[in-house]
């Protein structure tokens, strides 16, 4: 077998200049994305960096005193993210998204961690961070776009709606359809996903560690448990951030607030 092959910061700078194939399309097509994709791709080295000396001194230094100050900064980032999505917004959306994520993806990570890959320590650096952080960037999109579907549907059905109440009907009764038209949009992509994995993608967990040099089989179960934590979770956390934004935008009363939406500026 292949030894694991270490890369250089040469190597990363020779995969770096792909990007400018990116910017000739957007020069060519008039896409006015230059500036984006030179922007995202210094971000993308830079926090990767980053991120990598922070796990590099985290790993050495395991103690849940250090670890968990890490995932709590991690999922508010994630929270605080998925909140500035979508052309439409309201007030306390930020905490929506945040209560959202944080506990769909720490109940899902805490099944995964103590029932299902039963660590010990629990917060072992080298299991505990990377899942958590697989499942919140999948839950992040999840909640993103079902608030954001949720949203729209209320504002482009506001007559159906306010008709339904009109004529008696609950506020659930009214907001129901959205509600379902949301969840299913914050699903997609990770049935998606799930519908073509292995075998029109290979995961990221599962290629670091065929390419780390484990069995592709062992790398295989790995992989298996962490698709069904992200779906899990991406579920729980969609289904609580429209239940939450439903709550926030129909009174006790059976009223609709509309005013509360918002264009984002």
């Amino acid at each position: 077998m292949t030894a694991y092959q270490n890369l250089s910061m040469i190597d990363i700078g020779i995969a770096a200049s792909l990007i400018l194939i990116n910017g000739a399309l957007s020069l060519a097509l008039k896409l006015d994305l230059e500036r984006k994709l030179a922007w995202a791709s210094i971000r993308t080295v830079v926090q990767l960096l980053a991120i990598g000396y922070l796990l590099g001194w985290v790993f050495n230094f395991s103690k849940w005193y250090v670890v968990l100050p890490l995932m709590a900064t991690m999922t508010l980032i994630a929270g605080l993210a998925s909140s500035a999505r979508g052309q439409r917004t309201y007030a306390g959306q930020r905490i929506d998204s945040i209560v959202s994520i944080w506990l769909s993806s720490w109940l899902v990570t805490a099944i995964g961690l103590f029932a299902v890959i039963r660590i010990h320590p629990w917060y072992e650096p080298q299991y505990a961070i990377p899942i958590l952080g697989m499942i919140l960037g999948n839950t992040l999109t999840a909640v993103s776009l079902g608030i954001e579907r949720m949203t729209q549907e209320l504002t482009a059905g506001r007559n159906v709606v306010e008709m339904s109440l009109s004529l008696g009907g609950s506020r659930w009764e009214a907001a129901q359809g959205p509600a379902r038209q949301a969840v299913r949009a914050g699903m997609t992509p990770t049935l998606n996903q799930m519908t073509v994995v292995g075998l029109v993608s290979l995961p990221g967990m599962m290629t670091g560690q065929v390419l780390a040099g484990q069995p592709p089989i062992e790398a295989v179960r790995y992989q298996i448990i962490i698709m069904f934590l992200i779906a899990a979770s991406s579920a729980l956390g969609t289904v609580c951030a429209v239940l939450l934004t439903y709550r926030r935008l129909f009174s006790p009363e059976h009223r609709f607030l509309a005013a509360k939406l918002t264009e984002r500026g």
